[in-house]
């Protein structure tokens, strides 16, 4: 299988109707305000919000939502209705490898629609972006993201994160260079341009072992972004290992990583640093480290398949192409 092209989906418009979905894990009682909120930010943005029936209160069946089956029939229910022009994931889990086979490709190809989320959503990316091209909008989920860490977040950031994601959604001109944090690092200095593949890293590396898998020549030149939560520092290490086994990292062109959350392990040695470089070797990529993206949040956006120049010398990340078209 080689690299499907770019499938951009159609910008929207003020108006549209965007659906929160649980495409994973469930709604839990406490978080029912969290979920308002982020209601409220997407309404601010312009867009219709409705909420999909599995994502209801007390709704749940081991750590997901619904089974798989019935997550897979919503989800295409979604894709294949005109009028839902964008899906937002209400949170991340552990489900969406139930149901990769169930996913109606076809519809995504017929009526391509930007789908929001990261963490285990990440793989829904992954998946789409192999089978159909469909650019993957890794960003906050709803609840415990635009309803949780924007909240907490301060004025000025939340009124920056409500406008990069009203262009990344409506915007049909490349964004340019992303808002650059204080915490950024330069790992390894250098310039590259080339798509952003990526999400958390135990998706990346577990949906190559599976026939969702992206074909190697994706990550000829990519720019590899890539983050992670609750584990230990040594499935980080092992995680790279298995891409440099496949050959991933002996293609890509450079790597962005997020800020780690709740890593267990991570002290004055081994440090993150260390891990990559530990790996990379001697792999002359440049690498930016510790950007806006990840579990702890906020996150920018990072559109999956959309082409991005990275200078990590002068720790900045720059998407180079819009992530909708024209309707």
């Amino acid at each position: 299988m080689t690299l499907k092209p770019l499938l951009r989906p159609r910008a929207l418009v003020p108006g549209d109707l965007v659906v929160i979905a649980s495409l994973s894990g469930p709604l839990h009682a406490e978080y029912e305000p969290d979920l308002e909120q982020a209601v409220g930010v997407l309404e601010r943005m312009g867009f219709r919000v409705r909420r999909a029936p599995l994502l209801e209160v007390g709704r749940r069946r081991w750590w997901s939502a619904a089974r798989p089956e019935e997550i897979a029939e919503e989800f295409n229910g979604l894709l294949r209705d005109p009028e839902v022009r964008a899906i937002v994931a209400h949170d991340g889990g552990q489900t969406v490898f139930g149901y990769l086979d169930l996913i109606d490709f076809r519809a995504v190809a017929a009526d391509p629609k930007p789908i929001l989320g990261l963490s285990d959503i990440s793989l829904l990316h992954l998946a789409l972006y192999a089978r159909t091209g469909l650019v993957g909008f890794h960003t906050d989920v709803a609840t415990p993201g635009i309803g949780g860490s924007w909240q907490r977040a301060p004025a000025a950031r939340r009124t920056e994160l409500e406008k990069l994601y009203a262009t990344l959604l409506t915007g049909t001109e490349a964004i340019g260079t992303l808002p650059t944090g204080p915490a950024w690092e330069c790992w390894r200095p250098g310039r590259t341009e080339g798509r952003l593949i990526g999400g958390v890293i135990n998706r990346v590396t577990l949906v190559q072992a599976t026939p969702f898998a992206l074909p190697l020549d994706a990550f000829d030149g990519a720019v590899l972004f890539w983050e992670e939560a609750g584990v230990p520092a040594s499935h980080l290490w092992t995680y790279l290992h298995v891409l440099r086994h496949a050959g991933i990292l002996d293609r890509i062109s450079g790597m962005v990583v997020g800020v780690p959350h709740e890593i267990a392990g991570l002290g004055e040695s081994p440090s993150l640093r260390e891990i990559v470089l530990d790996v990379l070797g001697d792999r002359a990529i440049p690498i930016l480290a510790n950007a806006d993206f990840g579990h702890a949040g906020p996150n920018l956006p990072m559109p999956l398949g959309v082409r991005a120049g990275l200078d990590a010398g002068e720790r900045t990340l720059t998407l180079l192409e819009p992530a909708v078209v024209r309707g």
